[in-house]
């Protein structure tokens, strides 16, 4: 879990935030949903902030349910993680957010979503993260079954630097539905999923599907960065079960 949260914080830290005047990363936890120990927002963004908190110049800021009761706050923010439910109920696509978000990634500020954070529907929702973070989970395309995949080797890139293979259990979507020209995209974690794993069950809907069984063998990412042509850097992290 340690390599997991390192391979996190180096990315919202690459977000230009290793400049020489303090940085702000705010970490949006998402409402409860599952019972203990599963989807733990709160208490994964409370450990985030704890691994930061001895960082020179960074400063951390968690807030619980989803979304800033004052969300001014965001305006000084140079990096934003969003750990929560997605789907319908995702708290970036509610109201008119989602023209908030494309103002601060407009600014640059790094935008970053982990596990169910990186599902939307598909259409104006799925069109914004393709702008952030270049890719999402789309339901019935994508899929997320409990496997063990092994990280057994990484690409070279800043948020790669002193990462080891590595082998977690965790609830891994794959087979995002990406940016059609893969614009700045990097994929970061990438493994084959087993033909058994492709072939489900799969968490919900059960499956399988026959799209994700034809493409046995091939490697699947479940990790990516990218760098957006205003500057800034997304990515998305899709275990944290």
């Amino acid at each position: 879990m340690k390599r997991l949260l390192t391979l996190v914080f180096t990315v919202l830290l690459s977000a230009n935030l290793l400049a020489l005047e303090d940085k702000k990363i705010v970490l949006l936890a998402g409402r409860p949903s599952h019972g203990p120990g599963d989807h733990e927002f709160n208490a994964g963004c409370m450990l985030l902030q704890k691994c930061l908190e001895n960082m020179p110049g960074v400063q951390v800021e968690v807030h619980k349910m989803g979304w800033p009761k004052d969300i001014s706050t965001l305006d000084s923010a140079d990096a934003i993680l969003i750990y929560a439910d997605g789907g319908n109920g995702h708290p970036a696509i509610q109201e008119d957010r989602m023209k908030l978000i494309d103002r601060l990634a407009e600014k640059g500020v790094g935008i970053g979503c982990a596990h169910y954070g990186v599902e939307v529907p598909k259409g104006d929702p799925g069109e914004a993260m393709h702008r952030w973070i270049g890719g999402y989970y789309e339901h019935q395309f994508s899929v997320n079954p409990m496997w063990s995949p092994d990280f057994l080797s990484f690409p070279q890139h800043p948020v790669t630097r002193g990462v080891k293979p590595f082998k977690v259990k965790d609830e891994w979507y794959f087979n995002m539905r990406w940016r059609s020209d893969m614009d700045g995209i990097t994929p970061i974690l990438t493994a084959s999923p087993a033909d058994d794993v492709r072939d489900g069950p799969y968490v919900w809907p059960k499956g399988p599907y026959p799209h994700i069984k034809e493409d046995k063998g091939r490697k699947e990412t479940m990790m990516w960065v990218r760098e957006r042509p205003d500057g800034g850097r997304g990515f998305g992290f899709t275990g944290g079960h």
